[in-house]
């Protein structure tokens, strides 16, 4: 595989895993919005993580490959949260993000027929 081609699988990968690491980043998310606001971040978690699943399962040659370096990510982004002013990591998010990757990688894999 070439270096263009390379770049051409994982560039995207790298780029929406730092757009991952930016949003664990930032101190609060929190909108104010109550028990709304508490849905549409779990919901964020599985779509954020389904992008990256798709990309991953573009990258890699297999599926739970890319199932499986997606929820490792996670684990990191989990880990990183941690060391974040006024963020947690969770466990729960960690499940949301591996099932928002495998929806993605699923996603990816239909797509593909």
């Amino acid at each position: 595989m070439s270096a263009r081609e390379r770049l051409a699988r994982w560039g995207p990968v790298v780029l929406w895993a730092g757009v991952i690491f930016a949003f664990s980043s930032i101190p609060s998310l929190s909108s104010g919005l109550g028990t709304w606001d508490l849905l549409l971040r779990k919901a964020a978690h599985v779509v954020e993580y389904a992008i990256l699943g798709a990309l991953l399962a573009r990258a890699l040659p297999s599926y739970a490959w890319a199932i499986a370096v997606g929820s490792l990510y996670a684990v990191t982004d989990e880990v990183h949260q941690v060391f974040v002013a006024g963020r947690t990591g969770s466990p729960v998010d960690w499940a949301l993000d591996t099932v928002g990757v495998a929806v993605g990688v699923v996603a990816y894999a239909r797509l593909r027929r």
